[in-house]
């Protein structure tokens, strides 16, 4: 009897759990070979690529029955990362490895017939958890680069399964991985492109500064996407900290190019007819959605009211917690989601409800249905609603304004600097995340302020929630101007960006 045992990863989340892969090779059943320990289908079907990728190398399986256990075995397993564990964990029990040796290292990827190592998602994470468990980590030599930002980490990042058999041995040294960073460089549109639309412009830098929902209502043509797009030039860079964040979800959705790291601020726009799993996550697999990979970053959506409108609602949670938890039957995962929403809508299906020239002609019942799509606890979770009108000919012909994006960022940061400085010790990043207590210290209006809040809490009818959004904006808005206090024409302003509803 022979046993051996190398470790893996199973993801729940961004959390690496720890997978112990028990090889024991016994005698009877000749040929046998069975993987057990609650694996999915590309589990199941990693028996014939460890075959073919051994053979590839010279080695055959012995006569005898091979059972492959993947401990703890109640926690659901999925992916074709296991193969590399599976391979290494039976060349030990074979006695071609040190099962001692071997047992002090994290291994995932997938094999080929011909005995590479390719590409396999979530390294990044799997190699943080293989440094605090303080074990090495073998993985394909195209996510060196990613697994080497896991600091005090032995990493062997191997092309083929025969190069880790010759590392291991001493028979050829593999080089260690340096890790990688994609360029900072931001290709996002000017705003001197912008023509008009100031106060959407205003509005567009508040909302960068604070972190901000935001919600442009126009009619065709008036820019609103135009203005979406060059959010990210706004936005100041990822610092270390959220840049690992953002990474690890990339990783874990295979979208880390080259195994590099990015600074720049995610920016996604799924189409409007994205499901709820595309767009909070979930799926037979449970892989992170549109939210978690816009964490840290902009979420775009367009044409909002003709999203579903159920896939609309499951935005709530994730925009009051910062996180998408998908709870199912055999698992309960939570992924990170602290997103920025942008969203862009006509004001009623043919978009020229408020159009003199090209009048509605439902109005106002095509904008009452249209705008109903979007529920009202949705729309009093976005803090800035702007009304972008129609650019005439005469805005168009105006040369660029003197004013871009590199003058907007700078006030951008600023104010973000401001917040990073304010929030030091609660550990958040923004005035959007502001609540409580906190909000109350923070964002308390003076006198003037207070009652001109307070008369319009009633006019308008705001919730507890809108009114503690109209505090937060006021915030920003102070922020920006330099100011130490929230005051009467900073509440003023941040009312003025509160939804009022069409008459018609």
């Amino acid at each position: 009897m022979t046993l051996a045992h190398v470790y893996t990863v199973a993801f729940e989340g961004v959390e690496a759990r720890e997978v112990d892969v028990q090889v024991h090779i016994g005698e009877g059943g000749a040929g046998v070979f069975t993987v057990v320990g609650l694996g999915d289908k590309a589990i199941g079907e990693s028996r014939e690529r460890v075959r073919a990728a051994l053979a590839a190398i010279g080695l055959a399986l012995p006569w005898k029955r091979i059972t492959v256990n993947l401990a703890p075995a109640d926690l659901p397993k999925e992916g074709s990362h296991y193969d590399l564990p599976i391979a290494l964990a039976l060349m030990a029990a074979m006695g071609v490895l040190p099962a001692s040796e071997m047992a002090g290292y994290t291994a995932m990827g997938e094999l080929s017939l011909d005995g590479q190592i390719t590409a396999v998602a979530g390294v990044l994470p799997a190699a943080l958890a293989a440094a605090e468990a303080e074990r090495g980590l073998i993985c394909p030599a195209a996510c060196g680069p990613e697994a080497a930002w896991a600091a005090g980490l032995e990493i062997i990042a191997a092309p083929s399964l025969i190069g880790v058999v010759n590392h291991i041995k001493g028979a050829q040294v593999l080089a260690t991985p340096e890790p990688r960073l994609a360029s900072s460089a931001i290709s996002a549109p000017d705003l001197k492109d912008v023509k008009g639309q100031e106060t959407a412009k205003r509005a567009l830098e508040v909302a960068a500064a604070g972190g901000h929902n935001m919600l442009m209502i126009g009619p065709p043509g008036s820019g609103k996407s135009m203005l979406a797009s060059r959010l990210p030039g706004l936005l100041p860079p990822l610092d270390a900290r959220e840049a690992l964040e953002v990474s690890m979800v990339q990783s874990l959705a295979g979208e880390l190019r080259e195994g590099a790291i990015s600074r720049v601020r995610p920016f996604r726009s799924p189409h409007h007819s994205a499901s709820m799993a595309a767009l909070v996550g979930g799926g037979l697999k449970v892989r992170p959605g549109e939210v978690s990979l816009a964490h840290l970053g902009v979420l775009f959506l367009d044409e909002l009211p003709e999203f579903a409108r159920p896939v609309l609602d499951s935005l709530r949670q994730p925009i009051e917690s910062g996180a998408a938890v998908i709870a199912r039957a055999n698992a309960h995962v939570r992924y990170p989601a602290r997103f920025q929403l942008i969203a862009a809508m006509n004001p009623c299906r043919c978009g020229y409800l408020t159009d003199p020239a090209q009048a509605c002609g439902r109005a106002p019942k095509c904008a009452v249905d249209y705008q109903s799509r979007i529920s009202g606890p949705l729309l009093d979770r976005i803090d800035i609603h702007v009304e972008v009108s129609a650019v005439s000919a005469a805005d168009l012909s105006l040369p660029p304004p003197a004013e871009g994006s590199a003058d907007v960022s700078l006030r951008v940061a600023n104010a973000r600097d401001i917040q990073r400085a304010r929030f030091a010790e609660s550990g958040l990043r923004t005035n959007a995340e502001a609540e409580g207590e906190l909000l109350d210290k923070v964002a308390k209006p003076d006198a003037a302020g207070a009652k001109l809040l307070t008369e319009a809490a009633e006019r308008m009818r705001l919730t507890a929630r809108g009114y503690h959004r109209v505090l937060r904006v006021a915030r920003t808005i102070a922020d920006l101007g330099g100011a130490e206090s929230v005051q009467r024409p900073h509440i003023a302003e941040a009312l003025s960006y509160r939804r009022i509803a069409h008459a018609g």
